[in-house]
């Protein structure tokens, strides 16, 4: 699917635009797409037939600001009890559009239809093939694929036709489906193809009220799915709105940092028409998440004005910055802070700032490296000659973000300024919350793209070095603490989520490097966690399976012994180390 084509039409259908030109898509009495503002919404983490604390559940969300309500629903008899929640809600006096998550299941997508504003459906798991199918010549195996999507969609879109109810298509990183991981790998090539498949369909049977999404818990792919399905629907003429989410975000800081770095880099090129925001937290914390997001965004003087990118860009693959030779200086990006206010940074190989020498130093050694300070709106640059053997420090000013570093660095590949590169930005908000958000959507899409060989933040009161190295992280360019992927809980879970995640984050917190999954079901669990190491996977009431990478090690484990199993199989594997005390 991608090729150099595809590159092309992505960077034109973005080039210079505030927001991608997407078609406007009905949800109830609060349309998205079409130049309207980004919506922000979440899902309700209650047993979709507790009718009473889904209202009060919904209530929260609603007055944290969410413009849309989302709940599972797994049979017929919980998609039909929306219309009690419905009725419930509008007789407190509110009047969200509801949306039904769906799985597995088309005849309850069919009912939610008939009760709510919108219905999400999963590519992955909304149509089972027959076994026979895998026999058939590749042609005709591709025709009666088709035939069996068309057979269970076309009824759906009919019946959304007939009751106004908009779609989205949301396609998951860790449940595609098995015929699709088979040709593609669990790659944005394959998430886009499942989507298209889907996209057609609604097209070819004129129903347009259609909302994608490509989420992973995995910001890079994240992000590179999200581009090339663009450049797909680009390429066919047409462009729907997008939902945008990084799943299993995890919580606290990390969660948010890791949601600002991928949806910050796609809201800066102008993608994305509703978002969620996905933490293990209660369920209205999401929403001033969002809201803190969005308004960094539009506080930028860039906005999102897509940048010229670089001619090194590439939208759809990861390329590991050129190293240079410089002490210090490694595909791994450093981490630039005071060392007033090192705190973690003391214990990492990073570059440090001494201000009374204006020199940067490798911590480790001790050796300097000199450095030059640039900015976005400098009128010239450096010659070749003034900055050989130097690093160049790209500070963005206030109202200044990715798109105005990004232009930065294209001006440098023009220039023929290869330099090693490290982006700074000071910061001064009281709101800590809002410092996470914006320097990881101001710095981290440079490093999921490639860019950069270090980062350097300022805040006058808050410590930045941690802060910076989650940055990194998110980005996958460099580990320097466990990272836990964790849903946000919802109808599904099996267990109290929060809980067994802080258990878990209690004992494993001095494992870097080591990756845990902590899913509430089956629905997306085997799939998003196969990124980790060890996957701690609700399978029934208060039944845990627990993985290792892919495989299955221990079945239906009791919950109230299972953290203690997953020590044993971390141990088992040789990833254990004892804390230091």
């Amino acid at each position: 699917m991608k090729d150099i084509n595809l590159r092309k039409i992505f960077l034109n259908t973005i080039a210079r635009r505030r927001r991608l030109p997407v078609r406007e898509v009905r949800v109830g009495e609060v349309p998205l797409g079409g130049g309207h503002p980004v919506r922000l919404q979440s899902m309700a983490t209650t047993p979709t037939l507790d009718t009473a604390a889904c209202v009060e559940e919904g209530i929260r969300i609603i007055r944290a600001g969410a413009e849309y309500l989302r709940f599972t629903a797994q049979n017929v008899a919980e998609a039909e009890n929306l219309a009690n929640i419905r009725d419930a809600l509008r007789r407190r006096g509110y009047r969200p559009p509801l949306i039904a998550d769906v799985h597995f299941n088309p005849s309850v997508a069919e009912t939610a239809a008939r009760i709510v504003e919108k219905v999400r459906i999963n590519p992955g798991n909304f149509v089972r093939f027959p076994e026979e199918l895998s026999s058939l010549p590749p042609q005709r195996r591709d025709e009666a694929v088709r035939d069996t999507i068309r057979a269970r969609l076309v009824p759906l879109l009919r019946l959304c036709k007939a009751h106004g109810t908009a779609l989205r298509i949301g396609v998951n990183h860790g449940s595609l489906a098995p015929r699709i991981v088979e040709t593609y790998g669990d790659t944005p090539q394959g998430m886009v193809t499942s989507a298209m498949e889907y996209l057609r369909i609604c097209k070819e049977e004129d129903f347009h009220q259609v909302v994608l999404s490509m989420k992973s818990s995995n910001a890079r792919v994240m992000v590179q799915a999200y581009r090339l399905l663009v450049a797909a629907m680009a390429a066919e003429g047409d462009l729907y709105p997008l939902h945008l989410g990084i799943t299993e975000a995890g919580e606290g800081d990390e969660g948010r940092i890791r949601s600002a770095t991928g949806m910050g880099a796609l809201l800066a090129e102008g993608i994305g028409d509703t978002l969620r925001v996905s933490l293990t937290e209660p369920s209205e914390n999401e929403i001033p998440v969002g809201k803190k997001l969005l308004h960094h965004l539009s506080s930028l003087r860039d906005g999102s004005m897509t940048p010229p990118f670089p001619p090194s860009f590439d939208p759809f693959e990861y390329h590991a910055p050129a190293l240079a030779g410089l002490p210090g200086i490694t595909r791994t990006p450093a981490v630039v802070a005071a060392r007033e206010r090192g705190d973690r940074a003391a214990r990492q190989p990073d570059l440090w700032w001494e201000k009374e020498r204006g020199r940067l130093v490798v911590a480790a050694s001790g050796e300097e490296v000199p450095f030059l300070v640039i900015h976005p709106g400098d009128s010239e640059l450096p010659t070749p000659a003034a900055a050989r053997d130097k690093v160049l420090v790209a500070e963005a000013r206030e109202g200044e973000g990715a798109n105005a570093l990004m232009s930065l660095l294209a001006r440098l590949e023009a220039h023929h300024l290869h330099n090693p590169v490290i982006f700074k930005k000071h910061y001064d908000t009281p709101d800590r919350e809002a410092f996470l958000v914006a320097a990881a959507a101001d710095m981290g899409p440079l490093f999921l793209d490639g860019y950069g060989q270090g980062i350097w933040l300022d805040h006058p009161r808050f410590p930045v070095s941690d802060i910076a190295f989650m940055i990194l992280q998110a980005a996958r360019v460099r580990t320097t603490r466990p990272e836990y992927i964790s849903c946000p809980s919802c109808g599904r879970t099996l267990f109290n989520i929060r809980e067994v995640t802080a258990r878990i984050r209690a004992r494993t917190s001095h494992l870097t490097g080591v990756k845990i999954a902590i899913m509430g079901c089956i629905v997306n669990g085997p799939g998003e966690m196969a990124d980790a190491d060890y996957g701690y996977v609700g399978s029934g009431k208060d039944r845990v399976t627990l993985y290792h990478r892919r495989e299955v090690i221990k079945r239906n484990i009791p919950a109230d012994r299972a953290v203690d199993e997953l020590i044993k199989l971390i141990k088992e594997k040789g990833d254990w180390k004892d804390p230091v005390r």
